[in-house]
């Protein structure tokens, strides 16, 4: 027969390993986000273009058409804004390009507006790799102001010598706005609620 100490003990234990768990459960859930993203990033899933400092010192031999879309999330919390994106463009793979879209604000209120984006199609996502974009960061537009948005990527070289990738002539890149987390209702949202 065991002694009640040793049972104690071992229902601390059991309590504390539970505990630990549960501690280590709620660090995920709130680290999964961050870690998705970053996951995306590096990987590509999900058509997450990559990032990168620079472009590759030399160019492919393979030229590729890039499209560009753009759009702005509709619904009652809605950006009153026009967003609009470049003539597709063709360039080799390794070729820095710089791109401009544009954005303009209609309505009566500066509004803040934060960019979400992917690759079509997916599978091309890990070749392509952006130097710098606007979506890095919130966008603001006072009441009428228009801005040009900067894009600037290329096309992994890497890309050539994929057999997977030998079907892919042409990449879109999409961009979709939507009202900043921090942004007020607009004034239809706040009588709904």
């Amino acid at each position: 027969m065991s002694e009640p100490g040793s049972k104690t003990r071992a229902n601390r234990r059991v309590a504390v390993a539970m505990a630990a768990v549960v501690v280590g459960m709620v660090g995920m859930a709130y680290a999964a986000v961050p870690l998705y993203r970053i996951f995306c990033q590096v990987t590509g899933f999900g058509g997450t273009p990559s990032l990168a400092e620079s472009a590759p010192a030399e160019t492919g031999k393979r030229t590729i058409t890039v499209r560009f879309d753009a759009n702005v999330m509709g619904g009652p919390n809605a950006l009153a804004w026009h967003f609009s994106g470049p003539a597709p463009v063709k360039v080799k793979t390794g070729e820095e390009t710089l791109i401009f879209y544009k954005a303009s604000n209609s309505g009566p209120a500066a509004t803040t507006g934060t960019a979400t984006y992917n690759v079509q199609p997916e599978k091309a996502a890990p070749y392509f790799d952006k130097v710098a974009c606007f979506c890095f960061s919130e966008q603001t537009l006072s009441p009428g102001e228009s801005l040009d948005l900067p894009v600037s990527f290329f096309v992994d070289p890497a890309i050539e010598k994929d057999p997977r990738m030998s079907d892919v002539t042409t990449i879109t890149l999409s961009y979709s706005f939507h009202r900043a987390a921090d942004q007020p209702k607009t004034a239809q949202a706040a009588k709904q609620n």
